[in-house]
């Protein structure tokens, strides 16, 4: 079994989606978030 570059696994990944919207997420370090910002703030349950 070949090991991929670490770098290039990261690189080719596709864009994080929405899980309600399915708008692509900008992503930050370290984020977890499912949902966008717009969804978020729609939210009321924090």
């Amino acid at each position: 079994m070949q090991t991929k570059n670490p770098l290039e696994f990261f690189r080719t990944l596709p864009p994080k989606q929405c899980s309600e919207c399915g708008d692509q997420i900008t992503e930050q370090a370290e984020s977890y978030l499912m949902e966008c910002d717009h969804c978020l703030s729609k939210r009321e349950d924090y």
